[in-house]
């Protein structure tokens, strides 16, 4: 990521760190960048896209390889589990949900995803099609509609659940964590 674009992202997540987000403002990201004035505008569109670059850039890592994994699994005739599946998006998540950064990219992702913004994802595993892929490749008889509304009900749960201030995250191998991801397994397994 060339210099400036990466400049900008960590001044916005130490602001974000620092205030509200709907405190911190496209001008205030310029002018603690020491950037011009429309720094952010040209290199990401508007604050939600630089948040959503943001997240892409620190989040993707965590899922990256285990997703590759079990998508080649499943290209090779073998899927996963549903409750692979689950795992290897809890998991990234109570890690995140264990120091005060990973809390605020939490909150940030549950901002971005539980309102549905229309940002232009570029990383595969932010948006809801491989993920849909991932299911019907467990569960055939699940029509892709039926796969989408079940993510998405399964992803506004999480990130309700890992966001939220004012509740401790689940940790895993707690009992909160456990019932967390038995509830999604099971909502996503449903006949």
């Amino acid at each position: 990521m060339p210099a400036t674009r990466e400049r900008l992202l960590d001044v916005a997540e130490e602001l974000f760190a620092e205030h509200d987000y709907d405190a911190v403002s496209v001008r205030s990201v310029n002018t603690a960048a020491g950037m011009n004035p429309a720094a952010v505008h040209y290199h990401f569109g508007s604050k939600e896209a630089l948040v959503a670059a943001l997240l892409e850039h620190r989040l993707a890592p965590l899922w990256q390889d285990g997703l590759a994994e079990l998508s080649q699994r499943g290209r090779d005739g073998s899927p996963p589990a549903v409750a692979e599946l689950v795992d290897v998006v809890l998991a990234p998540l109570a890690e995140l949900a264990r120091d005060p950064l990973g809390r605020l990219r939490l909150r940030l992702l549950a901002r971005v995803v539980l309102g549905r913004w229309d940002v232009g994802w570029t990383s595969r595993w932010f948006g809801l099609n491989p993920w849909v892929s991932l299911l019907r490749a467990v569960r055939p008889d699940l029509s892709a509609s039926v796969a989408g509304r079940r993510w998405l009900l399964a992803f506004d749960l999480v990130l309700h659940t890992f966001a939220d201030p004012a509740a401790a995250p689940p940790r895993q191998g707690r009992a909160a964590y456990r019932a967390l991801r038995s509830f999604v397994i099971a909502g996503l397994d449903a006949p």
